[in-house]
């Protein structure tokens, strides 16, 4: 997979995203209920993000983790001891995050600790808001940690998620891991960046 690697800055040790998401979009009709119909180019990494969301291709899985693990944790992160992935906002029968961030921790030979990482239902949706301080209002103190490590730490966690917009979903999901006696550093690695 081709990649555009970015760095994205947050209250974690390091980050990195693959690529952009979208390229470019254009409106080039609309549907009978009046909702425009978009032509859009995605990165190689936004299609296959796409594919595995929102066409339940999970063939997708394999390159996305392949590549993260070639393209940011080897060559940029210090030895990860567990990777967790963000907690979905979508309930779905396979969570596709969750999915991908089980075969990273594989191909790294760690564990994916996937319910260790909760968020609680704010009732607002983020996509409906502007600004990085009014997502961040919405989500603080959404996240909590549950105790699932049994052995002495602390270990450095890659936390894994789809899409990086202003930063303030993660920046609280790190808040609640940073608080987490049995982690050291926190590492980020997304497939797309908005």
């Amino acid at each position: 997979m081709n990649v555009n690697l970015k760095e994205i800055e947050g209250n974690w040790e390091l980050g990195y995203a693959l690529d952009k998401h979208s390229l470019s979009s254009r409106v080039v009709g609309y549907h009978e209920s009046g909702r425009p119909k978009w032509d859009t180019t995605r990165s190689e990494a936004g299609e296959a993000l796409f594919l595995l969301k929102y066409r339940d291709d999970y063939s997708q899985i394999e390159p996305i983790a392949q590549t993260i693990v070639d393209e940011i944790v080897t060559p940029h992160f210090p030895k990860i001891g567990f990777v967790v992935p963000m907690p979905a906002t979508k309930q779905r029968e396979v969570q596709p995050v969750t999915k991908l961030a089980e075969r990273v921790a594989e191909l790294l030979g760690v564990i994916c600790i996937k319910n260790s990482l909760l968020k609680a239902v704010t009732g607002v949706s983020l996509k409906d808001l502007a600004t990085k301080e009014e997502k961040e209002a919405a989500i603080s103190g959404a996240f909590s940690v549950v105790d699932q490590i049994t052995n002495k730490g602390p270990w450095d966690v890659l936390l894994i998620d789809d899409l990086f917009d202003t930063g303030a979903t993660m920046e609280a999901a790190c808040n609640a891991l940073g608080d987490y006696n049995k982690v050291k550093g926190i590492y980020v690695a997304t497939i797309s960046w908005k």
